[in-house]
């Protein structure tokens, strides 16, 4: 008998897994933005205006769908305008959130476009409520997206670019609950109406405005949106001001103020870590809930523009500059994740992890050296990128592990599949950190098939890549072999894998 059973209906293609639910997000904290994406044009590492080539090149293989800029919190003290010209006239500004460090701003508006153009990505702008003005940001969409004369297009053009850009999502504040404003949610609806009313869409450019919506399981404030635009029970649509609310949802097994190590923990710790990552299925389920009601024909999408393991810094750096390690348990935490999305793909559009480099749970960490390494969690993207615009299927783990956890069976068996142009992808975790597992894929709807595997597990949850070590982590091939009821393969203990079939 195996240990687990996973049954994939792969006749009945269901909603379309949006890509954009592999965005990612960079914010001008610690060395994402400078050390990170941007060098400078001076810097001996190779660069295209400032932007780190290696950096794009290993972005690239994610098909990266979409970048979120410039915050987060740094986005609500933002002036844009402090970010455009020619560097030696931009005027310095406090990154009070971050560090208390002083910029430059030579890493703009201009140089993010760049940087969206290089990466194939659509950029995801974030504007100033907390600080900023209707006009301020009212002008940014009209600088980014309008051709002709007018004032802003104007301004671009003397700072050497003619054409306008595409820019399709744009946030109207972060957690304007918090460092955004520490707004009551109602007070922050109205500013949301305001905001997006002046946020035109110029040309053939429609803007897709994302309202700055709750932490965690705060059912209040996306319902305060809500009625911003809608009513309970009353069959209308909602009235087409903004077109999503966002959520922000952290794994953080530990207490905020003591979060843990991303490499030295116990099993209590990663067994509580990985059911805090799967409680975001009821975080989403719950925010899902409420909008049907208020939105039965999901015209309203569901985006969590910040998502991720949140860690104790790395020893000896700077506090402010949440650098942190990445080790096998949060590529586990990026797995699980996934799975959640994919069942949720008819509310849920848009994602984006924190952050993409040097922050947070990153897909890479880099030094002034010119070293580069790709994390985990870098490879938990890779190996699922084939899922993106292709049509979630019905997956249903009918035998499998569980684990008490405080009384609570915590399941250790997690999946998810789609199918498209043929083939399908099979994402299974084993999250068991001392077991292999025997799994059986039960196929129904389709009586033969080619498939290849791929495996990504470590030696321990704790093992990380270095620069030293770039490939402590790494994908290997994965032997999958037939069985009666479709396939069989043994997943290591705390792995993640892939399973591939061409239909």
């Amino acid at each position: 008998m195996p240990d687990a059973r996973v049954v994939i209906d792969l006749d009945v293609p269901g909603p379309t897994i949006n890509r954009h639910l592999y965005g990612h997000f960079a914010e001008h904290l610690g060395r994402c933005i400078y050390g990170g994406f941007y060098v400078g044009e001076d810097s001996d590492i190779p660069n295209e205006g400032g932007i780190r080539l290696d950096v794009v090149e290993a972005l690239r293989a994610l098909d990266i769908p979409n970048l979120r800029w410039p915050g987060g919190c740094f986005a609500d003290e933002y002036h844009w305008k402090d970010g455009i010209g020619p560097k030696a006239d931009r005027p310095s500004m406090v990154n009070t959130h971050w560090g208390n460090v002083e910029e430059n701003n030579h890493f703009g508006t201009h140089e993010f476009m760049a940087l969206c153009e290089l990466l194939g990505a659509a950029p995801y702008v974030n504007g100033n409520v907390g600080s900023g003005t209707v006009r301020e940001m009212s002008e940014w969409v009209e600088y980014l997206t309008r051709d002709g004369d007018s004032p802003m297009v104007r301004l671009r053009k003397a700072n050497g670019r003619d054409e306008p850009w595409q820019v399709p999502f744009w946030g109207i504040g972060n957690e304007a609950w918090g460092c955004g404003g520490n707004l009551r949610a109602e007070a922050y609806a109205d500013l949301a109406r305001q905001y997006a009313t002046f946020l035109k869409d110029h040309g053939d450019n429609q803007l897709y405005r994302i309202a700055a919506g709750a932490s965690d399981d705060d059912l209040a404030w996306t319902e305060a949106l809500l009625k911003a635009v809608s009513c309970l029970g009353c069959g209308r649509d909602p009235k087409n001001i903004f077109q999503a609310i966002s959520i922000h949802y952290y794994t953080v097994a530990g207490t905020w103020e003591h979060k843990g190590s991303a490499t030295e923990f116990g099993l209590e710790d990663y067994y509580r870590t990985l059911a805090k990552a799967q409680d975001i299925e009821r975080v989403i389920r719950a925010h899902s809930a409420l909008m049907d009601a208020y939105d039965p024909e999901r015209k309203i999408g569901l985006v969590l523009d910040e998502w991720g393991t949140w860690w104790d810094v790395e020893p000896g750096t700077n506090p402010g500059f949440l650098f942190q390690q990445n080790a096998m348990r949060d590529a586990l935490v990026a797995s699980l994740h996934f799975d959640v999305f994919h069942r949720h793909a008819e509310r849920l559009v848009m994602a984006n992890i924190a952050q993409t480099v040097n922050v947070l749970q990153a897909m890479l960490l880099t030094d002034d050296d010119g070293g580069l390494v790709r994390t985990p969690t870098y490879h938990v993207f890779e190996m699922n990128k084939g899922h993106q615009d292709a049509q979630a299927l019905p997956v249903h783990v009918v035998e499998g592990r569980t684990y008490d956890l405080d009384g609570t069976a915590m399941q250790l068996v997690s999946a998810s599949a789609s199918v498209k142009d043929g083939r399908a992808l099979v994402s299974l975790s084993n999250l068991d950190p001392e077991a292999a597992l025997d799994v059986v894929l039960d196929l129904r709807g389709a009586s033969s098939w080619e498939s290849s595997g791929r495996l990504l597990t470590a030696s321990k949850p704790q093992t990380h890549n270095t620069v030293a070590a770039p490939d402590a982590v790494a994908p290997v091939p994965l032997e999958v072999e037939p069985e009666s009821r479709g396939l069989r393969v043994t997943l290591p203990p705390h792995s993640f894998a892939t399973v591939s079939l061409t239909l």
